[in-house]
């Protein structure tokens, strides 16, 4: 079972990749998205835990 997970991960890695050298604008434009979905989670968390803190 480990084998298959190193062989998915190689293939999701040869896929990004692939991805970046083709399509660099869209690769770039994907990672900006990610990274905003990223930051705006964590932005809501620490405006629950502030919003906690001064309740």
């Amino acid at each position: 079972m480990k084998w298959v997970k190193r062989i998915l991960l190689a293939l999701v890695a040869l896929f990004a990749l692939f991805y970046l050298v083709t399509r660099p604008e869209d690769a770039a434009n994907a990672v900006q998205g990610a990274v905003a979905a990223v930051w705006g989670g964590v932005e809501a968390v620490g405006r629950f835990f502030t919003s906690l803190a001064s309740a």
